[in-house]
């Protein structure tokens, strides 16, 4: 099945069970939350699919899975790789040094971090941080489809190989598709380094202020588009 045809059954099926949950009575919101009920209540269902699952064995050895952090409106999504020690401990993504300069990237576009969303591939952590396995990635892929589906940004923005790989094929390469436009399902799609490897390779930085300026002029014609 094609990645637009998974997001498009998976949008149906989520939006048949929220519309079975309003007609029981059942609503979920969360406070202080702009969104939706019907909104709300999907993302709710997945980050419960998420608490439950046991697709892998990453569940026996968590602390907390890491859902996704920021608004389920947002034009910008950032995707990870998988949580790190403290995403782990804390229950969100990107929250250590390497999240600390993801912040300071997204206000450098003039954004906030509340008003973007931002995910991994996989969401327990790996032990000792090791990279992900394919099987791992497989088990985890659908719940970040399902969580495109329902957002359905403007533009998308991996971070990393892992993130690249799970939207646009196995075998791409980082060094190649970085800071080039994409497409994953009809939204843009710019490849970048993850935060993690500029704390190893500052030098990097520069490159990935360019892909930083390409996905806010991709945001820039999506909003002049819409008016």
């Amino acid at each position: 099945m094609r990645p637009r045809e998974e997001l498009a059954a998976i949008a149906r099926a989520l939006t048949s069970h929220a519309s079975h949950l309003q007609r029981i009575g059942t609503t979920v919101l969360p406070k202080g939350s702009r969104l939706s009920p019907e909104h709300a209540t999907r993302l709710e269902m997945v980050e419960q699919q998420v608490i439950a699952c046991t697709r892998c064995p990453l569940y026996r050895t968590r602390t907390h899975p890491v859902f996704g952090d920021g608004s389920a409106q947002a034009r910008l999504v950032f995707v990870g790789e998988a949580p790190g020690r403290e995403e782990d401990r804390r229950g969100k993504p990107f929250v250590g040094a390497a999240g600390q300069l993801l912040t300071k990237m997204i206000e450098a576009m003039g954004l906030r971090r509340e008003e973007v969303y931002i995910c991994n591939v996989l969401k327990d952590r790996p032990p000792n941080n090791r990279i992900p396995q394919p099987d791992e990635i497989e088990a985890c892929r659908p719940f970040l489809l399902e969580q495109l589906a329902i957002i359905r940004p403007a533009v998308i923005c991996t971070l990393g190989s892992i993130a690249a790989k799970a939207l646009l094929g196995p075998a791409v390469s980082i060094t190649r598709v970085r800071g080039l436009r994409h497409e994953f399902d009809e939204i843009p799609l710019i490849p970048t380094f993850h935060p993690a490897y500029l704390l190893r390779n500052p030098d990097a930085k520069k490159l990935v202020w360019q892909d930083l300026k390409l996905v806010k002029k991709l945001l820039e014609k999506s909003s002049s588009t819409q008016q």
